[in-house]
């Protein structure tokens, strides 16, 4: 791929690219030729369906997609100028649609600055992902199957041939790291459309990487996770390899997630640091109770970890937090305070999440989450979330159903940015998604049960 920050010059596009995003968080697009996309195109926007976008019903479905020109970048592919940018959507009437992706985290950080506790929330997304040569899958009445393949050892092909284990490959090098080359190119890309990245590396599993953002204001937070995510599966395409960021495409192996470290600015300084526990101030660790106690619920979860496929990765032994639990250091602990990090600079890390959310709802659930724990004054020692080995009642719920009912009854912290028909439209979606998985027999109950 070739992308680029856009200087603002119209000179030489070809095409314009109005990219919104759907419910469950994918970028969609239409191009307009550059002789139609007028200054005043570019003003009002274009109309579009969005009832096929999952947020909007077919009687009111008419809506505008109204361009951020701030967000602009350009690509260069086959011989063509496409200029693609992030837009903003609106009601007939002109008004933001508020169930929207973008208006929800917006809502949310204005949310943030109306409380007087904070002007931004920073944030640094990391993006476990895994990568295969071949993937097939299909689903019908008479059978049901998925099959991968990664040269690093997975599949028929790769069973017999040099290997690194299905679990050793945290940090490995080539030429047991077989997918250098697309992290390299997929991080330059990142890097030249102006997305900001930490490292990358190979992960735990067996053809299993990462690749770490650094901290962006949560807004722009999330257009650079969906960018990101869109340019990983057009790199991997682009070498013949396939990219999913489901938490267990396998069974057995070690999950992925979506980890996100976070803080919030107050006059240009974080207010997380302090003299409390883990060097967490008093609205840290109000925060992180926030954090935890909402994810206990499953609320939090049911936007953090939305897929049938979530809950295959939260399972004890494989580094998945399962409890509402917090600490130093700890990679099995809900809320992560990194243990490298000098005394004034401590932050968190919810590692809960994956990249199954929409990561605009789930950024946007999980400060509203936090804030409402600072505003309640939380703590998350009294409440137990300390302990070492937390009791049964700290187990988080595992399963869509459990947390989409959860969602139910915990969801008056979310009113600041999720309109109630939001909630409500994603709860019968997840709901459905969860029946048309929960009711089909899989593999592993004809070895179980067939006789």
């Amino acid at each position: 791929m070739k992308l680029s920050e856009w200087n603002g010059d119209f000179a030489g596009i070809d095409y314009v690219s109005f990219i919104v995003i759907d419910i469950d968080g994918r970028m969609r697009a239409v191009s307009l030729p550059s002789s139609y996309a007028s200054e005043a195109v570019l003003s009002k926007g274009i109309g579009f369906d969005a009832s096929n976008f999952g947020y909007a019903k077919v009687h009111a479905s008419d809506m505008v997609a109204v361009p951020d020109m701030e967000s602009a970048f350009v690509e260069q592919k086959d011989n063509f100028n496409i200029l693609h940018v992030f837009c903003n959507v609106q009601t007939m009437d002109g008004q933001f649609f508020a169930q929207y992706p973008r208006s929800v985290i917006r809502a949310a950080q204005h949310a943030l600055q109306a409380s007087g506790i904070g002007d931004d929330a920073k944030m640094l997304v990391e993006l476990e992902f895994y990568v295969f040569e071949d993937v097939r899958y299909s689903t019908t009445a008479h059978h049901s199957y998925y099959y991968v393949e990664s040269s690093e050892g997975i599949g028929e092909e790769y069973s017999d041939t040099p290997r690194l284990g299905m679990s050793q490959g945290y940090h490995r090098m080539a030429p047991e790291d077989r997918y250098q080359l697309l992290r390299n190119r997929a991080v330059k890309t990142m890097i030249d459309v102006g997305i900001p990245v930490k490292y990358h590396h190979h992960e735990v599993g067996a053809a299993q990487l990462e690749i770490e953002l650094d901290f962006i204001s949560m807004v722009k937070a999330a257009d650079a996770v969906s960018l990101a995510k869109w340019i990983l599966r057009n790199e991997a395409e682009g070498l013949g390899l396939h990219v999913t960021f489901m938490p267990k495409p396998m069974y057995g192996v070690a999950g992925s997630g979506m980890h996100v470290h976070q803080f919030i600015l107050k006059d240009g300084r974080s207010i997380f640091p302090g003299e409390g526990l883990y060097g967490l101030s008093d609205k840290g660790l109000a925060y992180t109770a926030g954090l935890l106690s909402h994810a206990l619920t499953g609320s939090l979860l049911a936007f953090s970890n939305p897929s049938t496929n979530s809950y295959r990765r939260l399972v004890p032994g494989y580094e998945a937090p399962v409890s509402a639990t917090f600490a130093q250091g700890s990679r099995a602990a809900a809320v992560r305070i990194p243990g490298y990090l000098g005394k004034g600079e401590a932050r968190i890390e919810f590692r809960t999440g994956d990249a199954t959310a929409n990561v605009y709802y789930f950024l946007a659930a999980m400060l509203l989450a936090g804030l409402d724990g600072i505003q309640k004054g939380l703590d998350p020692v009294a409440l137990g979330y300390a302990k070492e080995k937390p009791s049964e009642k700290h187990i988080f719920p595992m399963g869509l159903f459990h947390v989409l009912s959860g969602l139910k009854k915990d969801r008056s912290y979310l009113e600041p940015a999720f309109p109630s028909e939001l909630i409500e439209t994603w709860i019968a979606r997840k709901e459905k998604e969860a029946s048309y998985v929960y009711n089909a027999p899989v593999p592993q109950e004809y070895e179980l049960y067939f006789d």
